[in-house]
């Protein structure tokens, strides 16, 4: 549709375009939020009276029998808690086995050795992403609730070099993720990695001790880094993206220095018509600011969830967020989903100097 401002294109459900999203109120980005999440009965907003739940930068505030953001903590008699008996030793999520190579965002640089992955696909999130690529963790009903035991035993099966937690994003249950990471780097003895693939926005102390376990085992830490403006973040995430790009700064100050290994690294979705050039050019200088070798992918946006009404990246839109990262001063540059628009990676390099 076009955007009710200036006329040009923009997603049916946020009425802006970019351009004009960045010069809106509060309130109206909030909008499209307000009305998803009450259909999938989640809070609006994060709440603001009740028990303090401390496991993210949303710091939610549960009313007495309510939901915090994520739709996965509650408020019962004054204490934030899982609604589930088994508390942080159990997790609400589904697993798979890819082989390696996998799809994993970091496999283009990180070396992995033949075996396999586990996927560890946590549901719930403290963002609300417009476009989410995996929006099926907000379906909580159709979890696997698991139990440390069992999880780990699966991280152990034969021929498993790494176990990756994503979602959704692991910060809503990340004291259950840390207790399974830290028994399957004691019990594998080096054999498996631990990895990281999240928004980032959680409780600082709890990113350092993922962070920690990752460095000892040789895994990756993954941050997907959505966008630089916050009226931006605030459209299409719901909430402020800032503390994302406070926790990588964390850990690349206090972890680059001691990381024998590619250990941290950032994506970001080149959403159509909103994370364009100037936004991948301001996260990129971030990053080159602790060092132009920290990896970082581009990916290619394909209609989903509540913005299925917006294309594939076009290929100029890539082509020039590409050149704006590595004008940028970042050296280790990639693009991921490049088969949405009948390309690999190769060929995209040799369009560009072709061009």
């Amino acid at each position: 549709m076009e955007c009710r401002v200036c006329g040009r294109p923009a997603a049916e459900l946020i009425w802006l375009c970019g351009d004009c999203v960045r010069g809106a109120s509060p309130r109206e980005l909030s909008a499209p939020h307000v009305r998803t999440r009450r259909a999938l009965g989640l809070p609006p907003r994060p709440p603001r009276a009740g028990a303090l739940c401390r496991l993210c930068a949303n710091r939610c505030q549960i009313p007495e029998g309510g939901k915090g953001y994520c739709g996965l903590r509650v408020a019962r008699a004054g204490r934030v808690a899982y609604p589930w008996k088994e508390g942080a030793t159990a997790g609400l999520l589904h697993t798979y086995y890819d082989p390696i190579p996998t799809n994993c965002c970091a496999a283009w640089f990180c070396g992995q050795e033949a075996g396999k992955n586990l996927a560890v696909f946590f549901y719930g999130c403290n963002f609300d992403c417009l476009f989410c690529q995996n929006a099926q963790h907000k379906f909580l009903d159709e979890g696997e609730l698991i139990p440390q035991r069992e999880l780990v035993a699966r991280g152990l099966a034969p021929g498993v070099r790494c176990v990756c937690f994503f979602g959704g994003s692991p910060e809503p249950q990340l004291p259950f993720a840390l207790r399974v990471a830290r028994q399957l780097v004691r019990e594998s003895e080096g054999r498996v990695r631990i990895c990281w693939e999240w928004n980032g926005a959680g409780n600082p102390a709890l990113v350092r001790q993922a962070a920690e376990l990752s460095l000892e085992s040789g895994g990756i830490v993954k941050f997907d880094l959505k966008c630089w403006d916050e009226n931006l973040a605030l459209a299409l995430c719901g909430v402020s993206t800032r503390p994302s790009f406070d926790n990588f700064r964390l850990l690349a100050e206090e972890f680059l220095p001691r990381a024998r290994h590619p250990l941290l690294t950032a994506t970001t979705l080149l959403v159509p018509g909103y994370v364009d050039e100037e936004e991948v050019g301001e996260i990129a200088e971030f990053i080159a600011s602790f060092s132009p070798d920290i990896p970082y992918s581009l990916l290619v946006f394909h209609p989903a969830y509540c913005l299925a009404d917006l294309p594939t990246t076009p290929l100029d839109q890539v082509i020039r967020c590409y050149r704006a990262v590595v004008e940028a001063g970042l050296r280790r540059v990639h693009v991921g989903n490049l088969h949405l628009l009948g390309l690999t990676f190769p060929a995209f390099l040799a369009l560009l100097e072709g061009e």
